[in-house]
């Protein structure tokens, strides 16, 4: 018995339905998952320039300079004021301490509101806090792994933020710094070891 041939065209169409809508459901599925790593991409570029905005904002309050060397090679060493007495401000409690500047008139700030926020999470950062529960840095809450794992800005430790395995693990200290030609942070000058205490 011949079948009849609108049968067979209609089975044909079906067939060619169903291969169209795994593809265009295999397409959107990347599509999608292009865009989620974007935007990840995106917020982890944004998370680096607050968390060092924030921890400039510390060095400045804390009257911390890096090591620094000057057109003849001569090397300057790191220096906390906070701890030589140079700079006589309070232990940062919070945060929202370096909104304000109080040694100078006007609208002088340390630091921005909008970097009081944790770009990963949209909420405020965990703090990383000292044995005398000074605030020396911040850190995201996400448990969310990295994308980035390397080739991090020259001006942070490599060791606070190299194969992280999670955003939280990601810390913006105010006395840590890189070596010179690479490696690892200088010895801290402050003797005791910070923790991140979240919100």
């Amino acid at each position: 018995m011949t079948p009849h041939p609108l049968r067979s065209q209609a089975g044909l169409t079906y067939i060619a339905t169903i291969i169209m809508v795994v593809i265009l459901g295999i397409m959107l599925s990347q599509g999608a998952q292009y865009w989620t790593t974007r935007m990840q991409r995106e917020r982890e570029v944004e998370l680096l320039f607050r968390g060092t905005q924030v921890r400039d904002a510390l060095r400045i309050w804390y009257g911390f300079k890096p090591p620094s060397t000057d057109s003849n090679g001569r090397q300057t060493p790191a220096s906390d004021g906070s701890l030589t007495g140079a700079v006589k401000r309070p232990p940062l409690s919070e945060l929202k301490m370096l909104l304000s500047n109080p040694g100078q008139a006007g609208r002088a700030r340390y630091l921005r509101p909008s970097n009081l926020v944790d770009p990963i999470t949209g909420k405020e950062w965990a703090v990383v806090k000292d044995a005398s529960q000074r605030i020396v840095g911040v850190a995201s809450t996400s448990e969310k792994q990295p994308l980035k794992q390397a080739n991090f800005p020259l001006d942070l430790d490599p060791q606070d933020f190299e194969g992280k395995k999670k955003y939280s693990e990601w810390q913006f200290i105010y006395n840590h710094y890189p070596k010179p030609g690479g490696g690892g942070y200088q010895k801290n000058l402050n003797p005791e070891s910070p923790t991140p205490q979240g919100k």
